[in-house]
């Protein structure tokens, strides 16, 4: 056997340990056995809410130990055929082999971003908002670029993506939208987006042709929909109905159905124009309200200490994840991970996972 193979080999196995590490392997097999005991339990199906909670996890577990079980069953039998291959001397084979080597380390790779999502949270769908900085036009159209952004990258994830409530610039882009991404782990890969994006090019708006810097803010919280037990009061909600913004057209929404809640003890502000129903509109931002307080709690819990109002309001050099540089050169450069890349119209077209990995890498050494 070559030199080459066996490290291959060595490779997959260090893998497969290192995967069951992260996700505590014996722990989440004597995990999962415990909720199919409580699938099988009689009465299972008297609490619906409950049970439908139970089956989601369980799947979770089941996917994770298929995975690890798959990989491990592919490799044995790779590793067999490759000693009979060389007993026989056949070397086509033998390199057909050393290529699912290969294609198994991917398996492993890709699955390694997975273990790091380790946090209920994590497997939920998530609303993303877009906020544009001080600026104008300038910023407005960043963030239009922005959803654009986040709208390829979602599709190419294979997510589902609603628009919830966009707010039209008064010349072009946008000041504020908030997207929803529908999906296996949607938070899970876009929690780290959350921060002020910056950008830097000639002004296709200036007559002077002059540089200019913008700045948007990006805030990434789960839906965590029926999972959350939080008690909201009529008495603390301020309800505003509107008409929908639009581009304009026969398509434009002539009724008031965009619904407004500002939540007064938290002064939370949310609002949806997705639908033609105000009532469903209304449904959406109870939803998204809920996820909002319930982020909220989560990192008072924790002691991060955010405010989230005003780290909506602060957009600017000091709160900075991320540069887009389109001129004199160009670079899209994560502040947190000092990764770089000179292909700044690949990410702008939805390219962002080499950056959420990366994102994802650094907070699980912490």
């Amino acid at each position: 056997m070559s030199e080459e193979i066996n490290s291959k080999i060595k490779t997959i196995y260090e893998l497969l340990n290192l995967l069951k590490k992260n996700i505590e392997w014996e722990k989440l097999k004597i995990e999962l056995e415990n909720l199919k005991n409580k699938s099988e339990g009689e009465g299972f199906w008297d609490n619906p809410d409950n049970a439908k909670k139970i089956i989601k996890e369980m799947k979770l577990k089941e996917n994770k130990t298929f995975f690890i079980n798959s990989l491990s069953q592919e490799t044995d039998d790779v590793c067999e055929l490759i000693s009979l291959s060389i007993q026989e001397k056949e070397e086509s084979l033998l390199k057909d082999l050393e290529l699912q080597l290969d294609k198994i380390i991917l398996k492993c790779e890709k699955f390694k971003i997975q273990t790091m999502f380790d946090d209920k949270k994590d497997y939920f769908d998530c609303f993303l908002e877009i906020h544009a900085g001080a600026g104008g036009t300038e910023a407005q159209d960043w963030a239009m670029m922005l959803q654009r952004m986040y709208f390829r990258w979602a599709e190419k994830k294979g997510f589902s993506v609603k628009l919830i409530e966009e707010s039209y610039g008064d010349e072009a882009g946008i000041k504020s939208s908030t997207l929803k991404f529908s999906g296996e782990y949607a938070f899970g890969w876009s929690r780290t987006e959350t921060g002020v994006h910056r950008l830097v090019r000639i002004s296709p708006f200036d007559s002077s042709s002059r540089r200019h810097t913008s700045f948007a803010s990006v805030w990434v919280y789960p839906d965590a929909d029926d999972e959350i037990d939080i008690v909201i009061e009529d008495k603390d909600l301020k309800i505003d109905t509107y008409r929908a913004s639009g581009a304009g057209g026969q398509h434009v929404n002539k009724t008031d159905s965009a619904i407004r809640i500002t939540h007064l003890p938290s002064k939370i502000v949310v609002q949806c124009q997705s639908e033609r129903s105000q009532h469903k509109n209304k449904e959406t931002c109870i939803n998204m309200l809920k996820a909002r307080l319930y982020e909220f709690e989560l990192q008072k819990k924790e002691k991060q200490n955010i405010d989230i109002q005003n780290s909506k309001s602060e957009i600017g050099w000091g709160h900075q994840i991320r540069s887009y540089v389109l001129h004199p050169y160009q670079m899209v450069k994560d502040n947190r991970t000092n990764l770089e890349t000179t292909n700044p119209e690949k990410v702008l077209d939805g390219d962002l996972d080499i950056f959420l990995e990366n994102s994802l890498f650094k907070i699980n050494e912490k």
